[in-house]
């Protein structure tokens, strides 16, 4: 995934303003000044070349705050948001993302900025033991990724031409999925301790705003184990229907005590 965001950001052509976060302890003010703005320009993008994230981050910061107004200032500002995603620093990326596309919402290259937030914010949830072992996403806190489902869908939304749109829905795909499991996972937990109310509520979220996921025909299952425990007899087969008409191949197995995990 990264050597694809290598080729995008490399493929971004930009102009513009103004500055972004920093881990640098010099000031980006004093930095390179004696350099011109072009020389930082070219020394940070070979930087960035050469993988040396934190060079480039203070040489394109310095452009941001000496050059505010300079021809190469609104490309620096998208290659900060860049070499912080590659440093993994996450929420500096968001940060970089959120301050270009306030400072710049006209920008032709804005779109970009809204991509490399959602990527931010994905892996921001992401620590190391689940990009190496796929843990699953479904048993964590799920602020983040809400935030970053949200952050592509309003690429998707404001851009749908964009070249970018294409990888945000595929990313938007996979976040439902696992927002939808999550759901599924908490109604089961209901379930299986007895608030059935609960459970119920659960599974009809899940069915009503994650249509597609496969997790739906679980929470259709659910949701009529649910409703007959708490008697609720027309509610149940309104389900039932839902699911027959839907998957007709599934069954309910009414003398579980237990639903599915």
């Amino acid at each position: 995934m990264k050597n694809k965001i290598k080729l995008l950001c490399a493929a971004v052509l930009m102009t513009g303003a103004l500055s972004a976060c920093s881990t640098s302890t010099t000031d980006p003010a004093d930095a390179y000044k004696g350099e011109s703005a072009r020389e930082i320009y070219a020394k940070g993008k070979s930087a960035l070349q050469d993988k040396s994230y934190s060079e480039a981050i203070k040489r394109f910061e310095a452009l941001d705050v000496q050059y505010p107004y300079g021809a190469e200032t609104e490309s620096a500002q998208l290659y900060i948001i860049y070499a912080y995603y590659m440093k993994e620093e996450y929420s500096l990326a968001v940060a970089a993302a959120e301050r270009f596309i306030r400072i710049h919402p006209a920008s032709p290259n804005v779109d970009y900025a809204y991509y490399m937030r959602g990527i931010s914010d994905y892996y921001q949830n992401m620590g190391i033991l689940e990009r190496m072992f796929l843990i699953d996403l479904a048993t964590r806190d799920l602020t983040q990724i809400q935030k970053s489902y949200s952050d592509f869908n309003e690429l998707v939304v404001r851009f749908p031409t964009s070249k970018y749109t294409p990888s945000a829905h595929q990313y938007m795909v996979y976040l439902r999925n696992v927002l939808a499991n999550h759901e599924l996972r908490v109604g089961e937990y209901y379930y299986n301790r007895r608030a059935y109310a609960a459970s119920a509520n659960r599974a009809s979220g899940l069915v009503a705003r994650f249509q597609g996921a496969p997790a739906v025909v679980d929470g259709l299952v659910l949701m009529v184990k649910s409703y007959r425990k708490l008697g609720l007899t027309k509610q149940e087969q309104d389900a039932l229907s839902v699911l027959k008409y839907n998957y007709p191949n599934v069954t309910v197995d009414y003398d579980s005590d237990y639903v599915l995990s």
